[in-house]
């Protein structure tokens, strides 16, 4: 089975499989084998003393992850050790990343995005091949088509299959007596009667960190799959746009009508991501459109309420909605790093389940892993429980990144602009199509 539970097997709907691609000790699986084919990869000698180099975003689940991994490996390998280096999010740290690796400075390994922000690293020219990695076989199909750049692989899966979704605070709901929406307008009848009988703010937004902005959008977009299966391949081929309406504009509409409505927290402009995770989980916001990867943030500085966040599809014009889905972020190398046999043979254990078990004690269990063998415990918590029976019953849809290699760096600013009433939808829209198309002509993309 593509993905193992041990209270039951589901697998990633077929549409995710075929897409064209943008978050410590051991558990039971034991401390990092260095040999064996079920355990650490092929049998090697004894390394010279070495230390490698390893760049992370400064989001929460992604030092965890990270962290985790290097002392476990460390552990196992005492003549390997890790210099970590953090960078920040967003458009900041893309072009941080496409910097180092342009100028040769980049670190011996690096967390990133699978996708089309993969993509657009030019990876063929900048990156290491890894396909020559015994456990190479173990890392399934739906997740090499995201780190893959003509038929040859770059990167290895950290993390866990994730959703874009809208967390919400269980007890609030519980209190007012209200219902999942499944639909738009169940949605914003549930933020009225937030906003009128209660103290949470019914919507969280946090543009201090830009990149958070982007949920109402990219979130949407299984609801736009699911209207038109093939919206995807006419967008790679710039014969479809955001501004040609809906259902493709939904998500900059959506994200105006909250704003408009009054059901943002007073300090939007100034919230960070982390704010946001603590505001769902203790009830002070109702609403938080975001990755489910907040779990980790949530279980960090929240512990005490992590079950009192729930997750649903961000809701379309009809229902049930569908939740998009992402692709866990990879561990990359750059093509330049002198120590290409000690990076290879870290990369080669991370893709075992001892590595997904080390993930688990480290950051929870976060959503399925992309590795044969990997499991999940059965206590997994209820936003990771609310996630799966969309998998089960395939009601879900890739994030468009992973179906086109077109993303434009300029979404984030554009929908803080939408978010905050400066720009309408209509605008935003077309200016993010007008954004798109420097990166398809970058691509040298046909139709552009």
């Amino acid at each position: 089975m593509p993905f193992r539970l041990r209270r039951g097997a589901f697998a990633l709907p077929a549409v995710i499989a075929v897409s064209a691609l943008g978050l410590a000790a051991c558990s039971s699986g034991g401390d990092p084998e260095p040999s064996g084919s079920a355990g650490g990869g092929e049998t090697t000698e004894a390394m010279e003393p070495v230390e490698l180099s390893f760049l992370v975003d400064n989001a929460e689940t992604s030092i965890g992850v990270v962290e985790a991994l290097t002392a476990a490996y460390t552990a196992a390998h005492p003549e390997v050790t890790f210099a970590i280096e953090q960078r920040p999010g967003g458009t900041e740290g893309d072009n941080i990343i496409k910097t180092r690796l342009q100028t040769g400075e980049m670190t011996d390994l690096f967390f990133y995005n699978s996708g089309s922000l993969f993509q657009a690293l030019a990876p063929t020219q900048t990156l290491l091949p890894i396909d020559d990695i015994e456990n190479a076989g173990a890392i399934q199909d739906t997740y090499k088509s995201g780190v893959t750049a003509d038929g040859v692989l770059y990167g290895v899966p950290a993390g866990t299959a994730m959703g874009g979704a809208m967390l919400y605070n269980i007890p609030l709901y519980e209190e007012l007596g209200l219902e999942v929406p499944t639909t738009w307008d169940e949605f914003m009848a549930n933020n009225q009667v937030i906003l009128d009988e209660s103290d949470a703010a019914p919507v969280i937004q946090t543009f201090k960190d830009t990149w958070t902005s982007q949920l109402f959008v990219l979130g949407d977009f299984a609801n736009v799959l699911a209207a038109d299966p093939e919206w995807a391949d006419k967008y790679t081929a710039n014969e479809v746009k955001y501004a040609d309406g809906s259902p493709a504009i939904d998500g900059f509409v959506h994200q105006q009508e909250v704003f408009d409505a009054g059901y943002l927290n007073k300090d939007f402009a100034s919230a960070t991501f982390a704010d946001g995770a603590r505001m769902v989980a203790t009830g002070e916001g109702a609403h938080y459109p975001m990755l489910t990867f907040a779990l980790a943030e949530i279980q960090a500085n929240a512990p005490d309420n992590v079950d009192d966040v729930g997750v649903f599809a961000i809701p379309g014009e009809s229902g049930p909605s569908p939740l998009t889905t992402w692709l866990a972020a990879g561990i990359y190398a750059p093509a330049t790093t002198e120590n290409a046999d000690a990076v290879k043979a870290f990369m080669n254990w991370v893709a075992t389940p001892e590595a997904c078990d080390v993930q688990t004690e480290a950051v929870g269990a976060q959503g399925p892993y992309f590795v044969d063998g990997c499991t999940l415990p059965d206590d997994v918590p209820q936003m990771v429980a609310d996630m799966l029976p969309y998998f089960d019953e395939g009601n879900t849809g890739p994030a468009l990144e992973f179906l086109s290699p077109i993303k434009g760096p300029a979404l984030e600013n554009i929908t803080v602009e939408v978010g905050s009433g400066i720009r309408s939808a209509e605008d935003g829209a077309a200016l993010y199509d007008e954004d798109v198309k420097k990166q398809a002509q970058q691509l040298g993309l046909e139709g552009w």
